[in-house]
């Protein structure tokens, strides 16, 4: 029981660490769990994503207070309500497709050759990211909802969120500060919205209470320096991006010498 304990809090560790850094929290999961011998199941998994989301809450709090008060104020021509109006359109895809095929995902999440495949397209998504266009736009309803189409991508284990959505809206011309923060606050509703469809109104074991709060602890630590220091400029990601295709290679000859 103690082991179970150690190796959930560990894996927890993992979870607030690789939330936010653009390497796929989910992939790193997969992982883990397989090397620690660790069944924790989609139900431990989506808990600990809890965790990491009140991170987010905690950290941007004013930010979400000020979104959701102009909302429902109706002053529509604040950039606090357009920012959120923003969000909403930029959940909407994964949002979808994460309810209509929930399924499809959670065969995916314990399938190493997946993993592999998203670590690849992860690291592939920040080099590109990296490059300087040259170009900067202000983000409106089409690029949110690209954004979004990208965050559906991460619904794959092995495809960063944060990696993907940062990585598009650079692309789209947002400057490093407003990518890493619009990213952070897309993962709101999808996070939110999986935490009601997995966990719904089942009690949580004191064990999975406890690495819940690690992932929170972890994460809130993780977003401070995302945001602050590591991505404050978009050629740092070409590093995450060598280490998501070491991993994808690693882990395919993996498989391979397992055949």
């Amino acid at each position: 029981m103690a082991t179970d304990l150690i190796t959930a809090l560990l894996i927890a560790v993992v979870q607030g660490i690789t939330e936010w850094f653009p390497v796929s929290s989910s992939g790193h999961l997969v992982i883990f769990e397989k090397l620690l011998n660790f069944n924790g199941g989609l139900f431990f998994d989506v808990a600990l994503h809890f965790g990491t989301l009140m991170a987010v809450f905690v950290y941007f709090g004013k930010d979400i207070t000020d979104i959701i008060q102009d909302l429902l104020k109706m002053r529509f021509g604040s950039e606090n309500a357009r920012l959120g109006l923003l969000l909403i359109v930029a959940t909407i895809p994964a949002a979808l497709v994460g309810f209509f095929f929930k399924d499809v995902f959670e065969f995916a999440f314990g399938n190493l050759g997946i993993v592999a495949l998203g670590f690849g397209i992860t690291g592939l998504f920040l080099f590109i990211a990296s490059l300087d266009f040259g170009r900067e736009r202000r983000l409106g309803a089409f690029g949110a909802l690209l954004i979004g189409f990208s965050q559906v991508l991460s619904l794959f284990p092995g495809i960063s969120r944060s990696g993907a959505t940062i990585s598009s809206g650079l692309l789209f011309g947002l400057r490093e500060e407003q990518a890493v923060k619009f990213s952070f606050l897309m993962s709101i509703p999808i996070i939110f919205g999986a935490n009601i469809l997995v966990i719904g109104s089942n009690k949580l074991s004191p064990e999975l209470i406890w690495a819940t709060l690690v992932s929170f602890l972890v994460g809130l630590l993780a977003i401070h320096l995302v945001y602050r220091y590591v991505l404050t400029s978009k050629k740092n990601l070409r590093w995450f991006g060598v280490y998501a295709l070491i991993l994808a290679v690693v882990i395919g000859i993996f498989l391979l010498v397992q055949r």
